[in-house]
């Protein structure tokens, strides 16, 4: 909706269209922000399930429509801090969101061995699950900038 033109059509000429694609992200990696036109959003609010009451505002979460270029820059990023964490060894081991090759099936199953492990062992077994969902808004911001700057050597843009 938001978009000048369907995806499917910017996909449908994108060995014409690439050379200004790139241009637009890299501008804005080099400026650290996205251009206005792309700062836009269409929410929608949608139940959170099927059977809780529909009039009820608690009961909906906010769906967020982007704009194509503003997913495209949000991957290219992703996949640039993603690179850059990996070459220089700053991912944790055991660091499975937001990584390839490593879903929920694959922790699951790793934690089922441990489990099935101690049982073989006749070891008590203890496990804590945490939500949080919540977590990065209890952040206290200077001390993620602190670490962002001189645990992982981010500065500049990507920091602003």
């Amino acid at each position: 909706m938001l978009d000048p033109i369907p995806t499917f059509l910017l996909k449908e000429f994108v060995d014409a269209l690439l050379p200004c694609v790139t241009a637009m992200i890299n501008a804005s990696l080099r400026e650290g922000r996205l251009p206005t036109s792309q700062k836009h959003v269409v929410v929608t609010p949608l139940p959170k399930k099927p059977r809780l009451d529909a009039d009820e505002i608690k009961n909906y979460r906010p769906v967020s429509n982007l704009t194509f270029m503003s997913q495209l820059v949000d991957r290219v990023v992703v996949s640039r801090l993603t690179s850059y964490l990996d070459t220089h060894g700053l991912m944790p081991q055991l660091q499975s969101a937001y990584r390839r090759h490593h879903s929920i099936e694959k922790i699951l199953h790793k934690v089922l061995l441990h489990i099935y492990s101690a049982i073989d062992r006749q070891q008590a077994i203890l496990l804590g699950l945490l939500d949080l969902s919540a977590a990065f808004d209890c952040v206290d911001h200077d001390i993620l900038l602190h670490r962002l700057r001189f645990k992982f050597g981010i500065c500049g843009p990507a920091l602003d």
